[in-house]
């Protein structure tokens, strides 16, 4: 662990510091930024070859004489004494040339020293200063003005801002050196106030952009000459962190920035949410799944437990065993979206005893739950009781409409579900609008060559571009049993189908979950993992099987039958924009007739296998962010990726937004193109004011015809006053790396009497190389002494004097 940015160093620690100074006469800066050069008027490779000759007439002086004035020396001994003279005799020779380095120092009172403050709403916690109990913006000012200001003032042009969301200036009186007049503390507690004759410095502001910051120093001094940057701050960044671009334009003006940290860097008693992924989207009455990633310190090995609320509603709860302090944990929720509309899911932990900081227990996440069914087309070879069973449980769920079509004789069909009498009229659908219309597909007992090879290619597109869902189930005309393996389409499975027959045995097998059947929404048909796991082991057995073939690369088991051997019974994978499935079986309804009435294990997998299935097809028009709750900052980042009839990406659309907002706001605003990426349009927006937000996305063709290409919605929020309740530690990591790439140092507060003098030696600004002459360095002497006493005590030992 690092020490805290208000432990002070042990004094032996700051005594090396000055101790390397008087040793090696200039500051390690000098060394680290510095260019070794020889002043001699002699070339470096004659120096070279001078101590190559050297060290080899010592070796053979020493080799020669030493054994016959003592046989004693041998081996190891004789080589030590060489290595000591040889050594002598370099150093001299390298003394003779004039060693010295060149460093770029900043020239007295033409350069800026640019001093960023930062007093975000986290610098008001009181974790700070010698007793702990100092407001971390009533520690950075103290460390300014006892002494920091007024060293940097001797030397430099020194420039205050205060930085938060942004940065702004804070104007500094003449005539009183080393005072930041343009800050004043709050009352009692150490806060900042508007000074009088400054920009207001309270430290109150939500959020913490250091990145954004820096840019903007950057571009504003662009013309002046800034030799460093001096960032005192708690290391909060609620932007993301620095990025390349910003390190690129500090790096483009070699302008080092020096942090000094604030604040404990691990809290003593703290439970914290980091994350939660939830789908932004759901299907009215669906089971959704949660992960919740959060860490603790203080806790560890002690329960908390997980809420998942809509409003006052309670959706979930868990008990969790807290891990060790600092791990990140996971945990998986299961809840249902309930009705239609725009949900604010909150996820939160319990608060336990002791905690200093509760505000960061919880979050929200926004949910559109969809009341509009998803369509899935079953196409059925022959009648079986599975086909009875699937309908049977689809009809209880409103979200899923199946509209299937069974094969009664060679030529005849017998539908159920449709929309009109025309629908599937003519069979399976023989063009890609047609096919369209459904979300999902579901291929049973049925050969490929039921299917002619346009109908084949319709297959494919759907998954590949449209992006929707196929199922494959086992049986007769199934699989291999069904010529799968040697059609064009068997790369749609997610198993290697073969070209054997046999493989449908109408026999008995028991099923399994595998590890990550017991994590799917799709197999968890009951919420407690390791219940769920015993439940579908006791689940009836099938009374039918077929191999499907070995799992493919990238493809997931969820569940395994065993039937003298194990093989797979569902397997799932992604193909393209959409989603392939094989279970491999015609049995599950057994779980139904050989279970108890009331056991809804059968009807809840079946559910919940089609809604995955159908669940994620996306439209022609889909709009996403990054993040649709924003802390602290309005930032809006949404893209869309439009297609046209065919599901291709359609680069020559016009796409605009309507964003609808809090006090009436309605705005329309137009997407661009992204480059390089056909079909891809995005918007940068700000979102002024907090609340809640609806941003309507609108495609159209461009020229001859228009028309439109379709539709799609995203709610965001923005919420303010949270971000700087998250990660309220000192984010000494980030500090140390800004440092570490623009070329500064991150300084404890024991060592900043070093500052004002370690900060001249920058590129930046108006700089000059200094040439620092290293011959006469006390290191140098004290080497050479004690190589010479070396010699002399080693040989005085070993009788050679």
């Amino acid at each position: 662990m690092y020490l805290g940015p208000d432990t002070h160093l042990e004094p032996s620690t700051s005594n090396l510091l000055r101790m390397f100074e008087f040793f090696f006469k200039y500051p390690i800066p000098v060394f680290t930024k510095g260019k070794f050069i020889l002043l001699g008027a002699w070339p470096g490779w004659l120096l070279a070859l001078l101590v190559v000759v050297a060290t080899a007439g010592l070796a053979w002086l020493v080799w020669r004489r030493l054994p016959e004035a003592a046989p004693r020396v041998r081996n190891w001994r004789a080589w030590l004494i060489w290595g000591l003279e040889a050594a002598m005799v370099a150093l001299l020779l390298a003394l003779l040339w004039e060693p010295a380095i060149t460093v770029a120092e900043l020239k007295s009172q033409q350069n800026i020293i640019a001093v960023l403050v930062d007093d975000s709403l986290s610098t008001e916690i009181a974790d700070a200063g010698a007793d702990g109990k100092t407001t971390r913006f009533a520690a950075e000012k103290k460390v300014l003005e006892d002494g920091v200001l007024a060293g940097l003032e001797k030397k430099f042009q020194v420039r205050v801002y205060r930085m938060d969301g942004k940065l702004e200036r804070v104007d500094q009186p003449e005539g009183d050196a080393g005072k930041l007049n343009g800050f004043s503390a709050g009352s009692g507690n150490g806060a900042a106030a508007a000074g009088t004759s400054g920009t207001s410095a309270s430290a109150t502001a939500h959020a913490t952009h250091i990145n954004a910051g820096l840019q903007q120093l950057a571009a504003e001094t662009s013309e002046l000459p800034v030799g460093a940057v001096v960032l005192l701050s708690d290391g909060a960044e609620n932007s993301g962190g620095i990025d390349i671009e910003t390190i690129n334009a500090l790096h483009n003006r070699r302008l080092p920035v020096h942090t000094i940290g604030f604040g404990k860097e691990r809290p003593g008693h703290d439970l914290e949410i980091d994350d939660v992924v939830v789908a932004a989207k759901a299907m009215a009455d669906s089971r959704m799944t949660a992960t919740v990633s959060f860490h603790q310190y203080g806790y560890a090995r002690q329960k908390a437990v997980l809420d998942v609320r809509d409003g006052d509603k309670l959706l979930a709860s868990k008990e969790v065993t807290l891990d060790k302090d600092g791990v990140d944990q996971d945990e998986t929720m299961f809840f249902n979206a309930g009705a239609a509309g725009v949900k604010s899911i909150g996820f939160a932990l319990e608060p336990l005893p002791g905690e200093e900081n509760s505000a960061n227990n919880a979050v929200t996440r926004l949910v559109d739950v969809s009341s509009e069914p998803k369509r899935i087309l079953y196409v059925e070879g022959e009648p079986r009781w599975e086909f009875k069973f699937i309908r049977r449980a689809e009809a209880q769920d409103k979200g899923v409409d199946i509209v299937s079509m069974l094969r009664t004789t060679e030529n005849k069909i017998y539908r159920q579900g449709i929309a009109d009498p025309t629908e599937l009229a003519d069979g399976f659908p023989t063009k890609a609008e047609d096919l369209d219309k459904y979300q999902a597909i579901i291929i049973g007992s049925v050969e490929v060559g039921y299917f002619t090879p346009t109908q084949q290619e319709l297959i494919r597109e759907f998954v590949d571009k449209r992006g929707g869902g196929l199922l494959f189930l086992g049986g007769r005309f199934s699989l291999s049993e069904g010529g799968w393996g040697s059609s064009g389409l068997a790369d749609l499975f997610p198993t290697f189908v073969g070209n054997e027959k046999g493989t449908f045995k109408r026999e008995n097998a028991t099923v399994a979950l595998t590890a990550a059947g017991a994590e799917s929404p799709i197999t968890r048909i009951v919420d407690d993992r390791a219940a769920n796991i015993e439940r579908w082991r006791k689940l009836p057995y099938l009374n039918d099987y077929q191999d499907p073939g070995s799992p493919k690369p990238g493809a997931t088991v969820l569940a395994q039958m065993i039937a003298g051997r194990t093989m797979p019974l569902l397997v799932t994978q992604s193909y393209g924009r959409g989603k392939t499935a094989v279970l491999a079986t015609s049995g599950t309804w057994r779980w139904q007739m050989s279970s108890a009435l009331d056991d809804p294990s059968h009807d809840l997998f079946w559910q919940q296998l089609l809604r995955w299935l159908a669940a994620d097809a996306p439209g022609q028009v889909v709009a996403t962010m990054p993040q649709q709750t924003l802390m602290d900052e309005g930032h809006v980042k949404l893209t869309a990726v439009v297609r046209d009839k065919e599901f291709t990406p359609a680069a020559d659309a016009k796409v605009s937004a309507h964003v609808i907002g809090p006090d009436g706001l309605s705005e329309m605003v137009d997407l661009t193109p992204v480059p390089n990426t056909p079909g891809t349009y995005a918007m940068d927006w700000t979102a002024e004011k907090p609340g809640s937000y609806v941003a309507e996305v609108t495609a159209n063709k461009v020229g001859t015809g228009g028309g439109e290409l379709g539709k799609d919605v995203v709610d965001f929020r923005r919420e303010d006053g949270v971000a700087e309740n998250f990660h309220t530690q000192q984010n000494r990591d980030l500090l140390e790396k800004l440092s570490e790439e623009t070329g500064g140092r991150y300084w404890e507060q024991s060592e900043l009497a070093r500052l004002p003098k370690e900060i001249s030696y920058s590129e930046a600004g108006i700089s000059v190389r200094d040439t620092k002459e290293l011959w006469d360095m006390p290191v140098v002497f004290l080497v050479l002494l004690g190589l010479i006493s070396a010699d002399w005590l080693l040989r005085r030992k070993w009788g050679v004097v």
